[in-house]
């Protein structure tokens, strides 16, 4: 399991230095990550992981992100790429995990890139596949492609198969030099190996519950994809608040500072809070609630308009810092570069969000009126 929130990883100033200048996170941060238990929480008990819960995790990296926004969406993405490779048929699931739960997986899983045709006893893989966050310290990565459906041919039938492959058998190409989230190293990868049928799996296989499974391997994918992605926003948009805090406090009158300054402390605070609030709800939902297709979309809602309101508030909060904050090691505008480069991806899209959480009102109202 993860261990308590209050020894998540010290981020040495120099590791933060380093994270800007190298794009990439440092062999030791990467180490601290497996070590504080983020690449084991939802291993299956069997090999000895955490199997462990959204809640916890959505705590561990928000506070983990307060500090570095890039560390924590990689601590992130090794618990979620653990989860992925918990699909694996047995055998896989051996290979990755038989030496010990604490193996950090990267993966580049959507939308499929690269190739996959049939080859003995498994998949010839071959392509290039884009942004596999934390890949350079990763040990093994998941990479997805289309490929022809079981027993028919290449140019018919077609599913969105994911492949575990070894790190030391894909080449990492240093293609990320963006202007936020510097640190997460998610990098492009190239291919051309033999994949056995056991480190292999398709999408449709992530809606299957496997027996007598935790409860974080039977949920639905687009039920916590999201909110693992938002974790690390939400702690950037605290640190983010606190940062534009302190700044102001050095100049503030006695009286309580002007107007303009307690209007952006109090619509920030709030809107960081009911994110918060939002995120925490998902999350429980996630450990705990029945899945139906109405709560699924609840959570994409939930999750995409908890990061809108993070975006806001560091959007506010940037704009009123003053010109200190356009120096370029200023850790207000670190924090807001992070939270903006983060809003890109497209599984925090309200839009798409918006459209399924109708669409399943809509089938539950059609339904209702059915009986």
């Amino acid at each position: 399991m993860l261990t308590d929130l209050g020894k998540t990883p010290a981020i040495a100033h120099e590791d933060r230095a380093l994270l800007d200048e190298t794009c990439r996170l440092t062999d030791r941060l990467a180490d601290s990550l497996a070590e504080n238990g983020f690449a084991r929480h939802f291993v299956p008990e069997r090999w000895n992981g955490g199997a462990g819960t959204f809640t916890a995790l959505l705590d561990a990296v928000s506070v983990l992100a307060e500090t570095c926004a890039s560390t924590a969406w990689c601590a992130a993405r090794y618990a979620a790429h653990g989860r992925l490779a918990a699909y694996l048929p047995e055998a896989g699931q051996r290979e990755v995990w038989g030496d010990g739960p604490d193996v950090c997986v990267a993966a580049s899983v959507m939308p499929p890139q690269g190739s996959a045709v049939r080859a003995d006893g498994g998949w010839r893989l071959t392509g290039r596949w884009n942004t596999a966050s934390g890949v350079d310290q990763a040990e093994w990565v998941l990479l997805a492609s289309w490929a022809p459906a079981d027993g028919s041919p290449a140019d018919e039938a077609r599913e969105h198969r994911i492949f575990a492959v070894r790190r030391p058998e894909v080449k990492v190409l240093h293609t990320w030099h963006p202007v936020g989230l510097r640190g997460t190293g998610s990098n492009s990868v190239e291919a051309d190996v033999v994949v056995p049928d056991h480190l292999s799996f398709t999408l449709r296989d992530l809606a299957r519950v496997q027996p007598h499974a935790a409860r974080c391997h039977t949920v639905p994918f687009p039920l916590v994809a999201a909110l693992i992605f938002a974790a690390p926003v939400l702690g950037a948009a605290e640190g983010a608040l606190r940062t534009w805090w302190d700044a102001q406090t050095e100049r503030m009158r006695p009286d309580g500072g002007t107007a303009a300054q307690q209007h952006v402390l109090a619509r920030a605070s709030a809107h960081i809070q009911s994110a918060r609030l939002l995120l925490e709800r998902a999350a429980q939902r996630a450990d705990h609630a029945p899945v139906t297709p109405v709560l699924v979309a609840e959570n994409q809602r939930d999750v995409s308009v908890a990061v809108e309101l993070c975006g806001s508030a560091a959007d506010e909060l940037f704009r009123t810092a003053g010109l200190r904050a356009l120096d370029e090691g200023d850790a207000l505008q670190r924090r807001w570069r992070d939270i903006t480069a983060a809003r890109t991806h497209r599984t925090l899209d309200f839009g798409s969000a918006a459209a399924s959480y109708t669409g399943a009102l809509l089938v539950a109202r059609t339904a209702e009126g059915a009986r």
